[in-house]
């Protein structure tokens, strides 16, 4: 305790000069003796947060010095105070952190493990730092789940282990992002990335991935502290759980992100917006809805397209290939005038070997309008809306070919 106390006290005067940090101090297990029972609310915050570094740090020490190892461990009722320590819980633009000094477990049958998943999930604090003074190795393990455990068995390990922990607190460290092609090669970008807190699910960081003037995976800056979920919008997306950085080293995350190109085309576009829906093949969830005249980058594989023309086009198993361009063609629309003699209700038929395919409904209110449709065969259905007989159904049989109008009269 002596030798924690002179450590942690030198270890506090070198951090006087430190930039926008401030510094509190809570004490368990330190008013209440075991006897006649124990105290498991034993906890205090002996120095608030106060914008003096330097004054805080010299209550600190003082504090250290009358510290006496009295009672119990109450870790997991301490952790959650220190979760109202804190002046502003939850701001994105600062990190608070929790170290945690400790030469026991938890003895008042709490769960330290839930109450910091907790306090990381509200976005309260960062994924603590525990350190063990001189733990039973049995112990060792209890720590895992609460935060990054580290062991501090002797004198020059328990200093040792103070500059890690506050430099992974004070410094950001460096990564990229290597989208590999499928070679292994990091030759990907151009995509949006969401780095998200692991736990909280707060979003930490969103760039867009670039390569540098080398052609090499751009360096970013990032927060060493806490685990991330990283999030690839390339279509459909990519994505790495648990992602732990290891703090003043450079790091490599890698994601597999082969990818190719779809081109739409068509030879001459009626259509006012033409539009095709992509899927994953074998998936009805829609990846993205695609312009015809644009190319759009996928990530190798099949897809199954739905393109939205009159009637709709089906294409499935379209291949798309690492770095090449798979291009679909569909041919041009004609243009069918349809005419009726009133208002009624109407619908235009697909004619397929004498199977009739609903190709869509014709406006009752208007006695005129146009429709694009593709290449083929068709039937318009109509019925005036003042006769009350089916037999005044009026049938006309039209042809629709690439790039002619058509004129088709109800009556």
């Amino acid at each position: 305790m002596d030798i924690a106390k002179r450590l942690l006290g030198e270890f506090l005067d070198s951090l006087k000069t430190a930039d926008h940090l401030e510094i509190a101090f809570r004490a368990f297990g330190h008013q209440h003796s075991l006897t006649p029972k124990r105290d498991c609310q034993d906890t205090k915050l002996e120095v608030p947060f106060n914008s003096d570094l330097r004054g805080n740090i010299a209550l600190i020490k003082h504090k250290l010095k009358d510290i006496v190892p009295r009672g119990t461990t109450p870790i997991a009722y301490t952790l959650e105070q220190c979760g109202n320590d804190f002046p502003a819980p939850g701001n994105p633009n600062l990190r608070n952190i929790i170290i945690l000094i400790t030469d026991g477990i938890e003895e008042c049958d709490g769960d330290p493990c839930a109450v910091s998943l907790m306090l990381q999930k509200k976005g309260i604090v960062l994924k603590p730092f525990i350190i063990g003074v001189g733990l039973e190795e049995s112990f060792k393990n209890a720590f895992g789940c609460v935060g990054k455990f580290y062991d501090a068995s002797n004198e020059e390990s328990f200093k040792n282990i103070l500059n890690i922990v506050i430099s992974q607190a004070l410094n950001n460290t460096t990564a990229q992002v290597n989208l590999l092609d499928q070679i292994g090669k990091p030759t990907e970008t151009d995509a949006n990335m969401t780095f998200y807190d692991e736990t909280s699910g707060v979003i930490k960081y969103d760039w867009m991935h670039t390569l540098n003037n080398k052609g090499l995976p751009d360096t970013l800056v990032l927060d060493p502290i806490g685990n991330y979920h990283l999030v690839v919008h390339t279509i459909p997306p990519v994505e790495k759980h648990d992602i732990t950085l290891v703090a003043g080293k450079h790091n490599i995350i890698a994601l597999d992100a082969p990818q190719g190109y779809l081109n739409l085309k068509v030879a001459y576009n009626n259509y006012k917006a033409l539009k095709c829906i992509v899927r994953k093949h074998g998936d009805m969830q829609t990846l993205n809805v695609q312009d015809f005249t644009q190319t759009e980058k996928y990530i190798v594989g099949k897809y199954d397209l739905e393109i939205l023309t009159l009637p709709r086009i089906n294409l499935d198993d379209v291949n798309i290939s690492q770095s090449k361009t798979t291009t679909i063609e569909i041919p041009q629309a004609g243009m069918a005038v349809i005419t009726k003699p009133g208002e009624g209700p109407g619908s235009i038929f697909l004619d397929d070997k004498n199977k009739l395919t609903w190709v869509c409904n014709m406006q009752e209110n208007n006695t005129q309008e146009n429709i694009v449709l593709q290449p083929g065969s068709y039937r318009a259905e109509w019925r005036s809306k003042n006769s009350k007989e089916s037999v005044y159904t009026v049938e006309r049989k039209f042809k629709v070919e690439s790039g002619t109008t058509v004129t088709v009269k109800l009556f």
